[in-house]
């Protein structure tokens, strides 16, 4: 049998449903906690209480930078704007995908090799969400930071109260983060597994000489088209005859009409 590589089989469909279970959830988390986000819910807090703790940059380098009329310092990635919306259009992004993903698995067109291209994107996606999320922060030399001090630290080494209930759920939103990152990577692991030859790849089958053999064009090869592959009634090659029984023949000499035609 032929390598197809483009109507191919999914290897577990049970797996790809599980994975679909998982990412709904995921993609309503998600939706919910980067929603709520945007567009600065705790983003600047977590900024300047990081910065008050000793663990990085503050947030008043762009009023120094405009104070003292010099170019504007590059923020670290954790801390900008265009994160928290990157994280809103990939969420939003996720449920469109969701969405016709599920409609292709009902009308049976959700072929590994298209969703190879959509699970590699929302991975790369995810990947820049959860790096960004966790992101370094060099701006301040005498604060170097590697990791986000609420991804690394407790949550309880600020006595604010409401530092720490944003520091959690800044910890929740990346932990769904992951989850959803871990979702497409496993989905990437079907469709590369779904895309691997076969055993009936590998050795082949008389499966495509069947199918060759009563394809359209075969048939109209060899001038048969309708009853194709029907047995032949047995002794139907002969002249039909219709037995005749001894009251036929009894009837054949002894008919009333020929007797009073000759009479």
């Amino acid at each position: 049998m032929k390598y197809r590589i483009l109507h191919r089989e999914w290897r577990s469909i049970r797996a790809m449903w599980f994975t679909m279970i998982a990412e709904l959830a995921g993609t309503v988390a998600v939706l919910v906690l980067f929603g709520i986000a945007q567009p600065d819910l705790y983003r600047t807090q977590l900024w300047r209480a990081g910065n008050d703790l000793g663990f990085n940059s503050s947030p008043n380098i762009i009023l120094y930078a405009y104070a003292n009329h010099r170019p504007l310092p590059n923020i670290p990635f954790v801390w900008t704007l265009t994160l928290t919306n990157f994280n809103v259009a990939i969420s939003v992004i996720s449920l469109f995908f969701l969405l016709a993903k599920m409609i292709a698995v009902i009308m049976h067109v959700w072929f590994p090799l298209v969703a190879l291209f959509f699970n590699v994107a929302l991975a790369a996606l995810y990947t820049t969400s959860v790096y960004g999320q966790m992101g370094p922060d060099y701006a301040d030399p005498n604060h170097p930071s590697p990791i986000a001090w609420y991804i690394a630290k407790p949550c309880t080494v600020a006595a604010n109260q409401s530092v720490q209930k944003s520091c959690r759920t800044a910890k929740g939103t990346y932990a769904v983060t992951v989850l959803m990152l871990v979702v497409y990577l496993v989905n990437l692991g079907l469709n590369i597994w779904a895309l691997l030859p076969t055993e009936a790849d590998k050795r082949g089958t008389d499966v495509d000489s069947d199918e060759e053999t009563n394809s359209p064009s075969s048939l109209k090869r060899n001038d048969k088209w309708e009853m194709h592959g029907i047995p032949q009634t047995p002794r139907t090659a002969t002249v039909p005859y219709t037995p005749r029984t001894m009251a036929f023949n009894t009837l054949d000499r002894k008919l009333p009409l020929r007797s009073q035609q000759y009479a």
